[in-house]
């Protein structure tokens, strides 16, 4: 049976795109296959969509590196036809077709089942933004971070994805939140999610001029890297965390021991792309608690497959707030 999808090809070094007409044959391995609602798209979509970077290693390629949908066919106990379910991670859309489509094929151990409350359109609302989000608080939390610290939480790259949600969700559990973006018209958004402060991003874009600076935060979740990351570590409070999540500013890291040594700082990794199946369970279970709909919603727009190309574009340029959200059947 024929389905739409965003295919990949390259020639002669270029790659391009087109809304194309497959037959679920086409399709890769797997013993569950995915009648997809919705998808969303992320940098890293925007990267591949554009031919930038390694991630694809062969062609041709559907990328989305997420989806949401509802089970066609299973050659497993573990789903049956008819159960929704949501996919993040396991290099989907990047070494294994993804979500730009109206169908997949994938292994069922990386899917999980749609927790109750939520539905595949909140789901990928959420997505692999919210995911992660949630990741970094659980990460920030099992390092003691608590609403009854007193001080604000930095969240930096604050109006994209991660960002967004993460601002949503520690406002929403007591925290006091500082949002870090370069773009003044999103202050009133930022704020509207439940950001206390704004910082402009300028005042961490460029590396610390010293190995410690003043302590400014009791925990901080970093979409940036390079020299913003290096500033966040520098001001972080004595015995604190810094969940890095993105590296959008570079994959350098100047930065020295001393914040460690004499503040006991502790930089955290989130890697969302292959988490235990008991996390995912705990992660999406909490944002469908801790993650106000309302803002959710508002936070998110609506596009469709044939958008894909220009939004890559917007997406690369910084040019997206919160959510966007691809229904494959628009």
């Amino acid at each position: 049976m024929s389905f739409n999808a965003i295919l990949l090809t390259e020639a002669e070094g270029k790659v391009s795109s087109a809304l194309t007409s497959l037959d679920e044959a086409q399709l890769p391995e797997g013993d569950v296959l995915v009648g997809i609602d919705y998808t969303t798209i992320n940098y890293k979509d925007g990267l591949i969509l554009n031919g930038l970077g390694k991630m694809v290693a062969k062609y041709p390629h559907i990328p989305g590196i997420d989806f949401s949908g509802s089970v066609l066919e299973s050659a497993t106990d573990r789903y049956k036809p008819g159960d929704k379910v949501i996919l993040t991670g396991w290099r989907v859309g990047e070494t294994h077709w993804g979500g730009f489509a109206q169908k997949a094929r994938v292994k069922s151990d990386w899917l999980v089942p749609m927790p109750e409350g939520l539905n595949t359109r909140r789901a990928m609302a959420l997505g692999t933004a919210g995911f992660t989000a949630m990741l970094a608080v659980m990460a920030l939390e099992a390092h003691g971070l608590s609403p009854k610290k007193e001080g604000e939480v930095l969240v930096t790259g604050a109006a994209g994805g991660v960002g967004s949600v993460a601002v949503a969700v520690l406002a929403n559990l007591g925290y006091q939140v500082a949002a870090s973006t370069g773009r003044a018209d999103q202050h009133d958004y930022l704020k509207s999610l439940g950001a206390a402060t704004i910082v402009d991003r300028k005042e961490l874009s460029e590396a610390p001029k010293r190995p410690m600076m003043s302590e400014r935060w009791i925990g901080a979740i970093d979409n940036v890297g390079g020299p913003t990351l290096s500033t966040v570590l520098a001001s972080l409070k004595h015995r604190c965390s810094c969940a890095s999540v993105g590296n959008a500013g570079g994959i350098e890291l100047n930065a020295t021991v001393i914040p460690f040594l004499l503040r006991g700082i502790n930089l955290l990794g989130i890697d969302s792309g292959a988490s235990p199946f008991a996390e995912r369970q705990t992660a999406w279970s909490r944002l469908v608690r801790e993650m106000p709909m309302d803002k959710l919603d508002q936070m998110t727009g609506i596009a469709g497959l044939g958008d894909l190309p220009a939004l890559a574009n917007t997406i690369l340029k910084g040019g997206i707030k919160g959510r966007t959200l691809i229904d494959v059947n628009k």
